[in-house]
């Protein structure tokens, strides 16, 4: 509780709030990192799924990656992220999925190599945010092309007003978020209690 509690004072003393529903939080956890705020995240989620026996972490490029890392090393797993383009250094066969993002409005073919996820795997996703679900379901699509074992979803901050976790929530995939936003208008936010 300690954590949620410093995470949503965080985001409500250095977040900022965009139009179209946006949340900024470039100071702390997108482009500048918090690194002692983020370890304690990783730490938590590595509590939360411990009886999981995760054996990779999988991610979405790029804010996701710290938070992906993070939790990784606190279970002492791998980190693994999905790129938004196949690039030539990617060979061989790869998991693929369309994922539109809600923050840019682009859709995005990503990809993991086969060489990374593989039915021997029991994989937690974890992302810096959740609105709509559209990046999470990519990664399960990959989770399942590879024959994994999904243990569940960890999110940094989820847009509950969006409904992405929810969704997921009522198809009996487990989501864990640290800060779950209810309303936001443009100039207020209010949490879910946990």
């Amino acid at each position: 509780m300690v954590l949620i509690r410093a995470l949503e004072q965080k985001i409500l003393s250095e977040g900022q709030i965009l139009p179209g529903e946006v949340l900024k939080v470039g100071s702390f956890l997108n482009q500048q990192i918090d690194t002692k705020l983020l370890k304690e995240m990783g730490e938590e989620i590595a509590r939360l799924f411990r009886s999981n026996n995760v054996t990779k972490v999988l991610t979405i490029e790029s804010s996701g990656i710290a938070i992906a890392f993070a939790a990784a090393l606190a279970m002492g797993v791998p980190a693994v992220f999905a790129k938004k383009h196949s690039t030539s250094n990617l060979s061989g066969k790869v998991f693929s999925s369309k994922v539109f993002s809600y923050t840019h409005q682009q859709t995005y073919d990503v990809v993991v190599s086969s060489d990374y996820i593989t039915s021997e795997d029991t994989v937690l996703i974890v992302d810096d945010f959740l609105a709509k679900g559209n990046a999470l379901k990519g990664l399960i699509e990959i989770v399942e092309q590879a024959g994994a074992n999904l243990a569940g979803c960890a999110i940094a901050i989820e847009k509950g007003f969006q409904g992405g976790g929810d969704s997921l929530r009522e198809k009996g995939i487990r989501v864990e978020s640290l800060a779950i936003i209810d309303k936001m208008t443009d100039d207020s936010l209010e949490f879910r209690p946990q």
